[in-house]
């Protein structure tokens, strides 16, 4: 995951990333709960799970570059192969790839695994730090 971001953002950036994590995060888990809550066909179960799960993790940050992608993924099939909502898919699909790019921000889960970490070394034995 490093090797994606070089730096998680803070400060104002990381607030706007985290609130757009929130936001799609949470229309993916309403709209997904809601379609899983009838009698669906079992393409739209498939695709409805995928996006319940994808955004849990994105309102949490975990697996940021991976669920991004994903949720653009089959946000793009169900624009192709669906009809209904094509410009709201068009949307979550344009941000989770956005996400995907720009990394899920200092508040995730995904910072503190990932992320850059302080190693602070005790002094050494016979320093003039240690006496």
């Amino acid at each position: 995951m490093r090797r994606l971001y070089s730096t998680f953002a803070g400060g104002w950036p990381g607030t706007g990333l985290l609130i757009m994590r929130i936001v799609v995060g949470s229309v993916l888990v309403v709209r997904a709960g809601l379609r899983l809550w009838g009698d669906p066909p079992p393409s739209i179960i498939m695709s409805s799970a995928i996006l319940l799960v994808a955004g849990i993790l994105l309102m949490l940050g975990l697996w940021t570059p991976i669920v991004g992608t994903l949720v653009a993924l089959v946000e793009a099939w169900k624009i192709l192969t669906l009809a209904g909502d094509r410009w709201l898919w068009l949307l979550l699909g344009v941000v989770g790839a956005a996400l995907a790019m720009l990394g899920p921000g200092l508040w995730s889960i995904d910072a503190r695994l990932f992320g850059w970490k302080r190693v602070e070394a005790p002094p050494r034995k016979g320093s003039p730090a240690s006496r």
